[in-house]
């Protein structure tokens, strides 16, 4: 009996269940066309974020109207205070002409920190299901009045409190909401439609709710935590995760505007895995349809001692751009590297249209250093483009400069990294208290693993600006500056928010919202090719006559580009070497100016030891086939040394001494000088090593005459060393060796004795 009762009931409820689904199938209300939406934003300039709302919106094809557009903008700061009545006096004044649209739908949104990740059909699919005639955006946090916090309607679940950024309603409703305001511009919106909201009567007269789950509104500030990127085959979404919801509209309201920067660099379709960068390509400069060139200033900033700077200045000198479009301004601020800027300005002065020097006698700051560059640019009307670049940038890329202004950013650098580090030129977010944070993309894009054109909060040593926007939206000066701020990042700070100086000394109430433009510039990064890198300075020790030459430990590839013969690497492709005696190896492995500068370096130590027997820098004291030389322990250059053998020779080994592996090690490690007057040559000998190698620092017949080295045991000489190549040969038992006769001038060979 009992299970005929639960048949029953069953049965009944599936009767109920089946008689409300067809009833909401009959009627189901007819889907509004996207024609009926209209979309209305306030925006007195074209910002970089109002270009960035209109491309999303152009990109789902909404209708758009623009208000106040050419305006003075008096309605404040809204990110930071009260303020924005201005834009409910001009929706106020739209709406006017729409009122009686009883069909029409009207979508009222901010533009500047905004964009849409949907389309107008989603949009209005979502807002009939809302089923009220109002729907607000709705948040987490209580604006501007905490106070009123108590007097909202309780939620079970979803976000409680108004949001001014998103309206979405009916032209009638939106217009008897907007018709109330008789405020002023610097009053606050949010607050005008917050009361109206809370407001019983009118809630329910207005039929008017929030957007409690953020079905079509998102708004980031305090729910950051509760959103993340959803990325499809067609394009990119944000979906919230509390809610399980694709919201349509993202809005970085507060201070969330970095992160709506980094959400829009995927959404709505602008990077994804299957395609990647689908809009790097718009908006591009065409150099090769222009006139001419535009004109460049470039600003070089030596702030530190700083390795290998003659290269960089080389690479400077050797980018593919007409050298008479650029102007060179240089701001120096280390004694040391006097030497190496006066020979760079002595060879290349007359080879750009200009060139400007400022040393460390003017004892500038660097933030005064880096204003004085740009505000050249600045002032001078025929400046397109001002290109900073600090001197540890090493760049490879000779378009670089091309690129850069083909790109068609108003702030843009190209990505630098530091060799083997995820250290770069670029943070993809910030912290609450403005300095580094590590974005999710950081790694991929510093990899290479996302490639396309970046928007970042911060950027340094390089980056590219246009003239146009320092005579503009950067018109103001002492962009550098910033109180506890480093330079670069008083530049980053400036250029997105626009400080206004005379804000930054407690401005009254009254002048405050009056002084901020509505918000920033962009900067970008672009990794879509290989640009350079960026040199440790950290350890750079100019005590040495050329300190390069230690920087074997941390700058690894540039100590190889320098140093390294640009042949070394054939002797593993192609078989580059010689066997000019059985087991007798000669390979390239110095440039010459590795050779010039270990032979400079050791004549400024000069302690020459006279090839006397008696030596203390030897276990026993007792040297028995001396030479007339200088330990590489005595410059402190004995660690490198060790690792170039490591790094350089025992490679080498392995290849002509087949099954041998090389522990790399050796305790002597010096520097030979032979001269008719002190040491001509070396008598036969075996050397205390499994194998040695002896490199040529300098030429024959141009520094020297004779010299070389003959193999007794197989009656062998080698008389024509080449500059920067190396013998290799067993030390023991089989090849007993002398150093032949130098006759005039004086040969330098520098030799380590390995695996004794």
């Amino acid at each position: 009996m009992e299970y005929l009762k639960i048949i029953f009931v069953l049965s009944c409820w599936m009767k109920l269940a089946n008689s409300v689904y067809s009833t909401d199938t009959a009627q189901a209300p007819t889907a509004i066309p996207k024609e009926k939406l209209l979309v209305l934003t306030v925006a007195t300039k074209e910002t970089d974020g109002f270009l960035r709302f209109m491309q999303s919106a152009n990109y789902f094809n909404y209708t758009v109207k623009v208000l106040g557009m050419g305006e003075e903008w008096r309605g404040g700061d809204v990110g930071r205070s009260i303020g924005g009545g201005q834009k409910v006096r001009l929706l106020k004044e739209a709406m006017e002409g729409l009122a009686d649209q009883e069909d029409l739908v009207v979508l009222s949104v901010d533009s500047y920190d905004l964009i849409f990740a949907g389309g107008p059909e989603e949009i209005l699919r979502k807002f009939q299901q809302a089923n009220h005639k109002v729907l607000f955006a709705a948040e987490g946090l209580v604006w501007p009045d905490k106070q009123l916090a108590d007097k909202y309607p309780s939620v079970r679940r979803g976000k409680r409190f108004l949001n001014s950024g998103g309206i979405i309603g009916y032209a009638p409703y939106i217009n008897k909401i907007v018709a109330q305001w008789n405020l002023h511009d610097s009053d606050d919106d949010q607050l005008f439609y917050t009361k109206i909201y809370l407001d019983p009567l009118q809630r329910e007269a207005l039929n008017m709710t929030l957007d409690h789950k953020c079905q079509i509104f998102q708004n980031l500030n305090g729910a950051i935590d509760e959103v993340l990127l959803k990325f499809g085959t067609d394009r990119v979404r944000v979906r919230n995760t509390m809610y399980d919801t694709l919201p349509v509209v993202v809005h970085g309201n507060g201070n969330t505007k970095i992160y709506l920067n980094y959400l829009a660099n995927y959404i709505p379709n602008v990077w994804n895995y299957e395609h990647g960068c689908s809009n790097c390509d718009e908006n591009m400069v065409d150099l090769s349809q222009l006139k001419e060139y535009p004109n460049v200033l470039v600003g070089v900033y030596i702030e530190q001692p700083t390795p290998f700077l003659p290269e960089f200045f080389q690479r400077l000198l050797a980018l593919d751009y007409p050298k008479d479009k650029l102007k060179l301004f240089v701001h120096n601020s280390e004694v040391y590297h006097e030497k190496h800027i006066q020979r760079f300005w002595e060879e290349n002065r007359n080879v750009f249209n200009s060139f400007k020097v400022v040393g460390p006698e003017e004892n500038l700051s660097h933030g005064e250093a880096r204003n004085m560059g740009m505000d050249l640019c600045r002032e001078d009307a025929s400046c397109d483009y001002y290109f900073s670049i600090d001197s540890d940038v090493m760049l490879t890329n000779r378009q670089t400069l091309k690129v850069l202004i083909e790109q068609n950013r108003k702030i843009i650098g190209p990505l630098v990294t530091r060799h083997g580090k995820l250290w770069s030129n670029f943070w993809g977010a910030l912290s609450l208290d403005g300095y580094y944070a590590r974005s999710e993309d950081y790694i991929d894009i510093v990899q290479g693993k996302r490639v396309g054109v970046w928007n970042i909060p911060f950027m340094a040593h390089i980056y590219l600006i246009k003239g146009e926007a320092l005579r503009n939206e950067l018109k103001e000066k002492n962009y550098f500056v910033l109180e506890k701020l480093d330079p670069d990042m008083a530049l980053c700070r400036n250029a997105r928010e626009l400080t206004s100086h005379r804000e930054k000394d407690s401005p009254s109430p009254e002048s405050f919202h009056m002084l901020r433009p509505p918000k920033g510039v962009f900067m970008y990064i672009t990794n879509r090719h290989d640009f350079g890198r960026l040199i440790s300075t950290a350890n750079y020790n100019i005590s040495h006559y050329n300190s390069d030459l230690w920087q074997i430990f941390e700058n690894p590839v540039d100590w190889r580009e320098k140093y390294i013969h640009k042949n070394y690497t054939r002797i593993f492709t192609e078989n580059y070497l010689e066997e000019p005696c059985p087991d007798v190896f000669w390979f390239p492995v110095f440039t010459e100016k590795a050779c010039d500068e270990i032979v400079e370096e050791m004549e400024h130590y000069g302690s020459w030891s006279g090839g006397k027997h008696e030596d203390k820098r030897i276990a026993g004291g007792y040297e028995t086939v001396p030479t007339d030389d200088i330990h590489m322990k005595q410059i402190g250059f004995d660690k490198e040394w060790l690792h170039f053998i490591r790094e350089y020779i025992s490679p080498v080994t392995l290849k002509v001494f087949s099954g041998y592996y090389t522990k790399g090690y050796a305790l002597m490690n010096f520097v030979v000088k032979y001269t008719p007057e002190r040491q001509a040559y070396l008598r036969p000998h075996h050397d205390s090593s499994t194998f040695t190698i002896n490199i040529a620092l300098n030429n024959k017949d141009t520094d020297f005459q004779g010299g070389g080295c003959r193999f007794h045991r197989y009656n062998c000489s080698i008389e024509s060393p080449r500059k920067g190549w190396s013998f290799m040969h067993p030390g023991r038992l089989t090849h007993l060796h002398e150093g032949l006769p130098t006759t005039n001038g004086t040969r330098y060979i520098a030799v380590s004795f390995i695996d004794p």
